[in-house]
């Protein structure tokens, strides 16, 4: 129980400083200089929202505790009317419900409220082991989220993709936009195991094969310090596959190779030279961002584990079995229709990974 309030304690102080930045950011965003300046006027909205998540239900949370406040002080006052203080007595039950209520949601809102603000996220999805069959699977997971994403009002671009000989995906990157996306698909980066017989097996035997997600928050570039012209090398090439003439003729393939932390983006998808160096930079800036995020947590917070952002590909987070029509998320055990889940019907299994995140997440506050 003293463990309990001193973390309540440490909580409240938290949100304290978090209500005080909310307020010190909505006064900077009314001054006239800082409306003329879009870059800082557009890098203190973001933060602003991003904090709006957390900071709106502590200050519910703070209506609730005063209404509790004044009951409490009607019922316990003995001048008080009898009739007014058995009224207080059914308000301080129910307030104090409701601030109980509150205090859950914070808490779920201090964990999860930097994943809740992002709207843009880049996805990868790459064929493992298996070869074609494997190219073939990333074609259906790729299906799966555009289904998903027409269900849920997400909006999918293609960003690059290099097709397989039989119409499956070596690779594939796309950039989903919506509100809270990343708290929706976030728990989909890792590893992807298919059980089935492929269409290039003569004996109807079942294999495995394998694709990898990655799921990272789409950067802009006030969130990265880059020096395009220094640290950024830039290749230009004739793009290859498909494309008559052009390909031929036009380098509009561009890689970008920055060269501090040796990531590379290369992105043919485009005609354009100057579309596939746009496409390419935003991916970049990304990956770069998620690297220093990447850093930033494990320095913070070394033992702690959690499920979303984590975009480790080694992680086997999910079965697909065909013949037993079964699909099965190793993180939490659970077992899904396989037929849904290919169909884009991922609420299920997204909610139970949201409410395991935050229960994990809780128990490392």
């Amino acid at each position: 129980m003293a463990d309990e309030q001193q973390n309540l304690k440490g909580m409240f102080r938290k949100l304290d400083e978090l209500r005080a930045r909310y307020d010190e950011l909505s006064n900077q965003m009314n001054q006239p200089e800082i409306a003329r300046d879009a870059s800082r006027s557009r890098a203190l909205a973001r933060e602003h929202g991003n904090l709006k998540h957390i900071v709106e239900p502590y200050l519910e949370y703070l209506s609730a505790a005063s209404a509790v406040e004044e009951s409490r002080a009607i019922a316990d006052d003995p001048e008080a009317d009898a009739d007014l203080q058995e009224l207080a007595r059914e308000e301080l039950t129910a307030a104090e419900a409701s601030a109980e209520a509150l205090i859950t949601s914070m808490k779920e809102a201090l964990v999860t409220g930097e994943d809740a603000a992002v709207d843009s996220v880049i996805m990868e999805i790459r064929a493992g082991t298996g070869g074609e069959e494997a190219a073939l699977f990333a074609r259906n997971l790729y299906e799966m989220y555009q289904r998903y994403a027409d269900r849920v009002g997400l909006r999918i671009e293609m960003l690059d993709s290099s097709a397989s000989d039989m119409g499956g995906f070596k690779e594939l990157i796309l950039n989903i936009k919506g509100p809270e996306v990343y708290r929706k698909l976030g728990y989909e980066g890792g590893g992807h195991r298919v059980q089935r017989v492929p269409e290039t097996e003569s004996q109807g035997r079942v294999h495995t094969s394998a694709a990898t997600v990655a799921v990272l928050p789409e950067a802009e570039e006030v969130d990265v310090q880059i020096n395009w012209e220094k640290d950024v090398i830039e290749h230009v090439s004739r793009a290859g596959g498909p494309g008559g003439q052009n390909v031929n003729k036009v380098s509009s393939a561009i890689k970008l190779e920055h060269v501090p932390t040796g990531i590379t983006v290369s992105m043919r998808d485009e005609k354009s030279q100057h579309k596939n160096r746009a496409k390419a930079r935003r991916i970049l800036i990304t990956r770069l961002y998620e690297t220093e995020m990447q850093a930033q947590r494990s320095e913070r917070d070394a033992s702690r584990k959690t499920m979303i952002g984590s975009g480790d590909r080694s992680q086997r987070i999910r079965t697909y079995n065909f013949p037993q029509n079964r699909c099965t998320d190793h993180r939490i055990g659970v077992d899904q229709n396989l037929d849904k889940v290919m169909a884009g019907e991922l609420d299920e299994l997204i909610e139970a990974l949201q409410k395991y995140d935050v229960q994990q997440r809780l128990a490392n506050l």
